[in-house]
């Protein structure tokens, strides 16, 4: 038994060393990786004040299609969901999902922006359509951040979880091999004879 339980304590001793070693390797510091995502929340907080000058009903008169409403409600309600992602993000930087999702938010929010400032130049002012683009293209350095952020934030998991699985099956092997315990039985005394 002793064995075993030196054989789990070096495992979980190596898979945490490994663990601290990795997980700074190739991703920038936490404090770095907040201070691009407060920027770029920042940054789309900017779009706030621009679509709320938007009346894609009125646009409707002057022959627009209605999904141009839908499409500025759904803009504004991804706006707020990448705001959530990143906060999430930001108070646990080492999470791959929260990554993804701030990613995935931010294109979903910028592929909407795209379209609606189409809309906005024909059919409400193209100045008003050329700030909403441009705002989302200063949001640019931020989106290639993350983007990378994410690839090696999925590096650095994987990595980890290699070496974790072939520390298993080292230890696995190492189990394997040890000879099995022969439990002696002891033989009823004289004394406890029926």
């Amino acid at each position: 038994m002793t064995g075993v339980v030196r054989l789990v304590l070096l495992f979980t001793l190596g898979v945490g060393l490994v663990w601290g070693q990795t997980s700074s390797a190739g991703l920038p510091p936490e404090w770095e990786t907040r201070k691009q995502l407060t920027a770029m929340v920042s940054n789309a907080n900017r779009l706030d004040p621009i679509l709320a000058q938007l009346n894609p009903q009125a646009w409707q008169e002057a022959g627009a299609p209605a999904a141009y409403v839908q499409q500025l409600q759904s803009t504004r309600r991804a706006l707020q969901y990448l705001q959530v992602s990143a906060d999430r993000l930001s108070k646990d930087p080492n999470r791959v999902t929260y990554a993804m999702d701030t990613y995935f938010r931010l294109q979903t929010m910028e592929q909407m922006l795209g379209s609606l400032a189409t809309g906005v130049r024909r059919y409400q002012n193209p100045a008003i359509g050329d700030l909403l683009s441009g705002i989302a293209n200063e949001n640019a350095a931020n989106r290639e951040f993350l983007e990378q952020y994410l690839k090696d934030l999925a590096a650095v998991r994987e990595a980890e979880f290699q070496i974790a699985d072939a520390e298993a099956q080292r230890c696995r092997g190492i189990l394997s091999k040890q000879p099995p315990v022969i439990q002696k039985r002891t033989l009823p005394s004289k004394q406890e004879k029926p």
